[in-house]
């Protein structure tokens, strides 16, 4: 048993908060103790609270006196930002849990060394008359004075008259640290003044905070300014300019995930990103070109600007959204800020970054990284230290990209934006497209839509379904597309169009020309794209160099081309890198039209230009097969492949070959494949059941979402359809919690009797429900001609099964000997529950043995009225024909008499069940003998009860009688009852009584802050867990612990009453209590205790022992009067 004096400093916040120290002289058998009371060493949590919230302020400079690592300071200030209390709570609480010595002497030197005087002060003292003069600034009102508006730590120098060249060295020495910047100001204004007063202190500190409050007030109504520009002119169609956009009017949400544990998990709303409470400082906003990145940041702008209400950057004082595509060669983020939001306002880059430093509340907003011109240089700047977490530790950041960074922290939170749904593309149309045009509307766009089942998935991508939706809505002669490729040729010239019909008096030849050729844009775009570090900007200069200037002029004008301000000066850029990628294909496409060199290719990823691909292949024939076959010599190829496939709009007899080459390898449709992906798969299938082409395998992924509908296909969770396929030979299905019932199972088994040439259906995957049997009259009759395996694969233990098409059974699959080994269930996971009581249910009725079944505090009922074992999670255990053992741990878990004697039955019904053990609240009483199940008798089975201290019970099933186990001599060692968990105890005294009851010696109990209280007759203490210890005939040793609890003569003649009672003890000891000087009427009990020579001590709470004197029944500090 743990000693007191360890228990005591075990940091056990269920705990008592004295600390102990003992010792033993057995000099005359004396045993000498020594309490330390808890306000002098033991640091609780109450403690620690109340120090934070009286240093708060210098929680970094305490933690670094404590020897606290930098790295653990700056996870705190991350998970913490704006909470100094909590960052400081954090801190100590870390400090205690690591330290060696975790006491309040610690922490005082730690003071000490930083001269902190913890006393709480009234600030208005400050202001008394004279009180400047007797009392100095001291090292605590230096460090809290350098942790509020650290980075106002100029403005303070300015103030308190530091020489400005003070202040540069100043911050040349702490160029990251602001607080240590602001501290070095206050020591070096000390070194200047004789006696620096704090009054002086203060109104410096006032007048800094009125610079800071009109500074703050200046940045934000400057920044609303520049955002509501931005945000009150949005441009869904950018060929159309007279018509633009707030973006409230046209903001739908789309389908944002959270990446959780490695999976995917879908969000709510856009709002969750920064209101994730999960999330770490930096947040990684992912997503597909068009996928609406760049407008999520223009809708907290406008969240922000606009004042609405339960956003979450409602309550945030500063918003800083920075397009990165600007920012290319410039290194300092209060420069960029300075430039590209505040560029108009007279303010400067050194009050930008005092304001920011300062400030509490700052959520930062870095869009486009993937636009980024440095974002693979490995130069230093202010954009790569924020992402790898170097700069802005203590802010919220969120970093918006096509793909990740190539140097980001690891840490951060994942997100991604999955596009639109039918919802939001249906709202959108309502809000932004059709107006007050009405339902009507509605429904012709919708149904334009329908006309182009291509387009269909494209439309996921909100940039397209934008463009789609309101050329749809306004022009009457939207044709149906049969690929990519033509939507954009036909998206192209309606940019043209509109372009060339406002220009009737202008040479509309030389701009005809300019529409039908494009090569030197081409190139452009494809050699920006095709560079190790993809260039998507240049300078207006090289742009117009390139094209010319009229050519330049026109693509502007066009929408398609835009110019921008940047540090360097005008840069052009495309509209959307979509459309880059629409003109580069172009040149890749007469590129590969003939003898070319793949090696151009080099860093053109088709995982981040597939539409580069997808467009060449669909501008020209020719080139295809050359970019087709080079896409399949790429790892992971395939999947581009079939996109690239599909822009094909005439005979596919060419691309056979193709089809069958990728056949010939497993099809798979994975959860988190796009709907584009899933259908492109699908589509490919459908080719090769048209053209004979075998197709080896079909993996469906995690993305089953029903296994066959009422229309015979198996229904995918993006909605999509699998039609049955004649050429398909193998179906693997593998993933979790996907329950299919025996109805579905049947509809599955017909729709592969649908595809005539299958010879294999598995299934495979971890909480995968497939029924337990299948009716065998209701199996289609050609698959048990056609010898077709079903299979079940990786079961409990790796096991496989096949099913039985005849009689519709599962059986085991091979010829290898087969085994369950231990199975444990625990309490929570439903579908987990679910899964491994089916399975177990599948191997017995297989009759592949089970070693153990473990139910470990997730039974809810021992047996129920239907001769089952109940769950917690409300499923139900039936008795196992294999099952060899069970075990049933709980000590919450009562089981009655009755439910025992069903528990014995239940046992009875598992026919090879060999041992039957039980940890839980069973009854004191025996088992009637007579109710016993005969067959158990017989069988020899074991039925143990594992109780305290490793004591095991066996019960003996001809008399029903629990007997200790084995042949060794037993004794219960120490055992501590504490009144925090009401379960324990009452397991805890049921085993004691048990053991009593069988003359087990008990060596000592300790009954620990339960309030312990005799009865009248002194026959059972009663605990503050509602549970009553009742004699123990075998106790050696009693200790009663309660903090300051002060008790009367009744309580403790009654605690006295019970001792005597129990007559194996030689010991009872208070602990902490405040007891009467004398025990009075006790006489008796005196005597009792006096004749079997009990010792009866008492530490109170000033470390002294004393002992009852049992003649007199008064407390005294020397035993050796006692004689």
């Amino acid at each position: 048993m743990v000693s007191r004096v360890e228990r005591w400093r075990g940091g056990n916040s269920t705990g008592p908060d004295h600390q102990f120290a003992s010792s033993s002289d057995r000099h005359g058998g004396q045993h000498i103790m020594s309490w330390t009371r808890s306000e002098e060493s033991a640091v609780s949590d109450d403690y620690l609270r109340d120090l934070s919230s009286k240093i708060a302020g210098l929680w970094r400079f305490l933690g670094r006196e404590l020897k606290i690592p930098q790295q653990t300071l700056d996870r705190i200030g991350s998970n913490n930002p704006g909470d100094v209390t909590a960052k400081c709570y954090q801190s100590l609480f870390y400090w205690r849990k690591d330290s060696a010595n975790p006491s309040k002497q610690v922490l005082e030197n730690a003071r000490r060394a930083m001269n902190i005087d913890t006393e709480e002060r009234s600030d208005s003292s400050l202001d008394r008359q004279g009180d400047h003069k007797v009392h100095p600034v001291t090292e605590q009102q230096r460090l809290a004075s350098s942790s509020e508006k650290t980075g106002m730590w100029r403005y303070l120098g300015e103030e308190l008259h530091i020489p400005k060249s003070v202040l540069d060295n100043i911050e040349m020495k702490h160029s990251r640290e602001a607080v240590n910047r602001c501290h070095d100001v206050l020591r070096q204004w000390e070194q200047t003044t004789s006696e620096p007063p704090r009054l002086v202190l203060k109104q410096a500190q006032q007048k800094v905070n009125e610079i800071y409050t009109g500074l703050e007030k200046k940045l934000t109504a400057a920044l609303k300014m520049t955002y509501r520009k931005q945000y009150d002119a949005i441009q869904p169609i950018p060929y159309i300019r007279d018509r633009l956009y707030r973006i409230d009017r046209i903001f739908v949400e789309g389908g944002v995930k959270c990446l959780v544990a490695g999976s995917w998990e879908r969000l709510t709303s856009y709002k969750d990103i920064l209101k994730d409470e999960r999330a770490t400082l930096l947040r990684v906003i992912e997503g597909d070109p068009g996928y609406g990145k760049s407008t999520l940041a223009l809708e907290f702008a406008y969240d922000w600007g606009e004042g609405v209400k339960g956003s979450p950057v409602e309550n945030v004082r500063i918003l800083i959204i920075l397009r990165l595509r600007q920012l290319g060669g410039v290194q300092s983020i209060y420069r960029a800020i300075k430039w590209f939001l505040l560029s108009e306002e007279n303010v400067q880059v050194s009050d930008i970054k005092a304001v920011i430093e300062s400030c509490h509340s700052v959520k930062i907003i870095l869009d486009g990284h993937d636009e980024y011109p440095d974002r693979d240089s490995e130069k230093q700047n202010d954009i790569r230290k924020i992402v790898m977490r170097k700069m802005f530790q203590d802010l919220n950041v969120s970093l918006t990209t096509r793909y990740l960074p190539k140097h980001y922290d690891q840490s951060a939170r994942r997100y991604k934006l999955t596009g639109f749904d039918d919802r939001a593309r249906d709202e959108y149309i309502r809000k932004a497209v059709v107006g007050d045009a009405g339902e009507q509307a509605v429904r012709r766009v919708k149904q334009k839509l329908k006309d182009n089942p291509i387009l269909s998935d494209l439309c996921d991508v909100p940039l397209i379904f934008v463009m789609f939706a309101h050329m749809a809505h306004e022009k009457e002669d939207f044709r149906k597309f049969k690929s990519v490729t033509e939507f954009f040729l036909y998206m192209i010239s309606c940019f043209h169009h509109h372009l060339l019909s406002k220009m009737r008096d202008t040479n509309v030849g030389q701009m005809r020309r300019f529409e039908n050729d494009h090569a030197s844009l081409d190139q452009m775009a494809f050699d920006g794209l095709s560079k190790e570090h993809q260039q998507l900007s240049w300078s207006e200069e090289e742009v117009k160099r390139q094209l010319g200037d009229d050519c330049c002029e026109y693509y502007v004008r066009l929408g398609i081309l835009i110019k921008e301000e940047v540090a360097a000066g005008v840069e052009i850029r495309f509209y959307h890198k979509l459309f880059c990628e629409w003109f580069a294909a172009h040149h890749l496409a007469r590129l590969s039209a003939g003898d070319w060199d793949s090696s151009v290719l080099e860093y053109v990823h088709p995982y981040d230009l597939q539409y580069l691909y997808r467009f060449a292949c669909g501008l020209s024939q020719d080139s295809s097969e050359q970019l087709i076959n080079y896409l399949r010599s790429l790892p992971g190829g395939d999947k581009f492949t079939i996109l690239c496939l599909l822009e094909q709009t005439g005979d596919l007899k060419k691309f056979v070959n193709v089809v069958s080459d990728l056949c010939k390898k497993t099809l798979k449709i994975s959860e988190d494949d796009n709907k584009l992906v899933q259908r492109s798969t699908l589509q490919l299938l459908e080719i090769a059941s048209s053209h004979g082409v075998p197709t080896v395998c079909l993996h469906l992924d995690g993305c089953l979402f029903e296994a066959v509908t009422a229309g015979g296909y198996i229904l995918l969770n993006s909605g999509l359809h699998v039609p049955p396929s004649s050429t398909l030979e193998t179906i693997e299905i593998t993933g979790k919690c996907l329950d299919i019932p025996e109805e579905k199972m049947i509809r599955l088994l017909a729709y592969a009797e649908k595809c005539e040439k299958l010879r294999k259906l598995t299934f495979q995957g971890k909480q995968l429900l497939i029924p337990v049997s299948v009716q065998a009259e209701k199996i289609p009759p050609s698959l048990k001609t056609r010898t077709i395996e079903v299979l079940l694969l990786h079961s409990l233990d790796g096991l496989d099964y096949n099913l039985n098409l005849i009689e519709g059974k599962w059986v085991k699959h091979g010829s290898a000997t087969a085994r369950i080994g231990d199975v444990d269930l625990h309490s929570g996971n439903q579908d987990e529950h679910e899964w491994m009581v089916r399975e177990l249910t599948r191997a017995s009725a297989a009759g592949i043995p089970i070693s153990c079944l473990h139910l470990d505090g997730c039974v809810s009922e021992a047996v129920t009225a239907s001769g089952n074992i109940l769950l917690n999670s409300g499923l139900h255990v039936p008795p196992s024909s294999t099952l060899e053992k069970i075990e049933i741990t709980g000590k919450s878990l009562d089981i009655p008499e009755q439910k025992m004697i069903e528990l014995l039955a239940y046992a009875g019904e598992c026919e090879r069940l060999e041992k039957l053990t039980l940890q839980c609240l069973i009854p004191l009483s025996a088992v009637p003998a007579e109710q016993i199940p005969p067959s158990l008798k017989t069988r020899n089975i074991e039925v143990l009860l594992h109780s305290l201290k490793g004591l095991v019970y066996d019960l003996n099933l001809i008399e029903g009688k629990w007997v200790k186990h084995g042949t060794g001599t037993a004794e219960v060692g120490d055992v501590r009852l504490h009144g925090g968990n009401q379960n324990e105890p009452e397991w805890m005294v049921r085993e004691l009584t048990r053991a009593s009851a069988a003359g087990i010696p008990i060596a000592r109990v300790d009954i620990d802050e339960c309030s312990a209280v005799a009865d009248q007759s002194g026959s059972s203490l009663a605990l503050s867990s509602q549970v009553s210890l009742p004699i123990l005939s075998t106790l050696q040793k009693l200790e009663i612990w309660d903090r300051d609890r002060r008790m009367d003569n009744t309580e403790v003649v009654g605690i006295l009453s019970y001792t005597a009672q129990c007559t194996a003890v030689k010991e009872l000891e208070f602990v902490g209590q405040i007891l009467p000087d004398r025990v009075q009427g006790a006489e008796s009990t005196l005597s009792t205790l006096r004749s079997r020579n009990v010792s009866v001590a008492w530490l109170d709470s000033r470390s002294t022992t004393k002992y009852l004197n049992l003649f007199t029944g008064r407390w005294e500090v020397s035993r050796t009067s006692l004689i």
